[in-house]
């Protein structure tokens, strides 16, 4: 009988499993994910962040999100891919959405968890039902820039093409030519806004006047790339030869994890004198005040700063500023009432008053020195409050003259008398004293 019952739950329990296997085989599953191609990179270095959505069915409605906000990066999203594959036996359906993250400080940077909303029909149903699926949040590390490099100079890029362009004849000029020089920069794998300003170098009898640049992104359905030009122009004021450095520009290869470099060569100019000064002048104004016009332009499309600090990183040094301040003063109070109340307690001390004799003794007038022994006696534990038997009981050497005691007090017999007081415990001061 026992074993029929033993066999008959063996069974159930056998068609349960069966019941729920099926079950999970014919339940549609739907999840999402996120992945990163890389979880350490340096600043500006691409991180392909790819966000799948997959679905044991279809999905009856396409899966686009755009663009995605990440702080303290730049972000370029690409296009939608479709995907599949077969997991025991059941094909399973995806949507693959691919971004590049820039870093573009030192920070480390948190690709967001995402909430999204998909449409997908049930197995053996045709209609979409509405679903919503999350990723989890990504978190990209970032080296710093390496310690030979400059911030000014780096770059990270799939590579770079520098070219020049001169107005004006770079053979010969006389003093108060122009020469405009235009340097464009295209690297691949990169966005505009990582590519450093060019810095010019100064150079002695010339006046340089930057213009405006122009950066561009160019995005395909998977490749991104930049431009960067720029322009200055140089006002020759004295007579000579003038030579224009060399400009190199440097760039590191995320892939290939080498550092590369393209050199602009060197300009020599012969600079002759020019007799009408005047138009040097003339000339000089001209630049400078287009000079003003592209630095108020700039200006106004910079973002809006207080004190050098973007809004957010203002309302952070505030906040720190403000806890600093509140601990400042939190500790500030403890201190001033650690310090009061010790005074209070010095005020009522035995010591406050013993240190208040010792001023008077010297004194001329006796009857203060006798009050402030009183007051000291009345603060000290001893059998009888009065001052003769002090002297007698703790003036051992009897240093102090009983009948004479405010002309015969002094710090040094003060003091050891008092020191002996303190130690009555641990010595023998019996001098057989009978009260009078």
């Amino acid at each position: 009988m026992k074993k029929c019952g033993s066999m008959l739950v063996k069974k159930l329990l056998f068609l349960l499993f069966v019941v729920l296997s099926l079950q999970s085989l014919t339940a549609q599953q739907i999840w999402g994910e996120a992945r990163l191609n890389k979880s350490s990179v340096y600043v500006g270095e691409p991180v392909q962040v790819s966000v799948t959505v997959y679905t044991s069915t279809w999905f009856t409605k396409g899966l686009d999100l755009g663009n995605i906000k990440v702080n303290g990066a730049f972000s370029v999203y690409f296009r939608p891919v479709s995907k599949s594959f077969q997991r025991n036996g059941k094909n399973f359906a995806g949507v693959e959405l691919i971004y590049n993250v820039f870093p573009f400080s030192e920070d480390n940077v948190t690709f967001p968890a995402l909430e999204i909303e998909v449409e997908s029909p049930a197995p053996g149903g045709y209609k979409g039902i509405k679903h919503v699926v999350k990723t989890s949040e990504k978190l990209i590390k970032v080296k710093p820039i390496p310690p030979n490099f400059k911030h000014s100079d780096w770059l990270v890029a799939s590579s770079l093409t520098v070219s020049e362009h001169w107005f004006g004849n770079t053979k010969k000029a006389k003093v108060g030519d122009v020469l405009e020089r235009t340097i464009t920069r295209k690297a691949g794998g990169t966005v505009a806004e990582l590519i450093p300003p060019a810095v010019w170098d100064t150079l002695p009898n010339v006046s340089m006047y930057p213009g405006r640049g122009t950066i561009d992104n160019y995005k395909s359905k998977t490749y991104i790339s930049a431009q960067r030009t720029e322009s200055v122009r140089y006002l020759f004021e004295k007579e000579g030869t003038i030579t224009i450095p060399e400009k190199v520009f440097t760039w590191y290869h995320p892939f290939q994890k080498k550092l590369y470099k393209k050199t602009l060569k060197a300009v020599t100019i012969e600079v002759a004198a020019n007799p009408d000064l005047g138009m040097l002048d003339s000339v000089r104004d001209s630049l400078k005040l287009q000079e003003v016009q592209i630095s108020e332009e700039v200006s106004e499309e910079r973002p809006y700063t207080i004190l050098g600090l973007s809004i957010k990183e203002f309302i952070i040094a505030c906040i720190i500023l403000i806890i600093s301040l509140l601990v400042v003063v939190f500790l500030l109070r403890r201190i001033i009432k650690y310090i009061i109340k010790r005074r209070k307690a010095y005020k009522n001390s035995e010591l406050y008053y013993f240190n208040k004799l010792k001023r008077t003794v010297g004194s001329n007038d006796k009857t203060k020195v006798m009050n402030a022994l009183y007051r000291w006696i009345d603060e000290i534990d001893i059998e009888e409050p009065s001052a003769q038997y002090l002297l007698q009981k703790y003036d051992v050497k009897n240093e102090v003259d009983v009948a004479n005691i405010a002309s015969s007090l002094s710090v040094h017999k003060l003091k050891n008398i008092r020191k002996n007081y303190l130690n009555r415990n641990t010595i023998s001061l019996d001098k057989k004293w009978i009260n009078p």
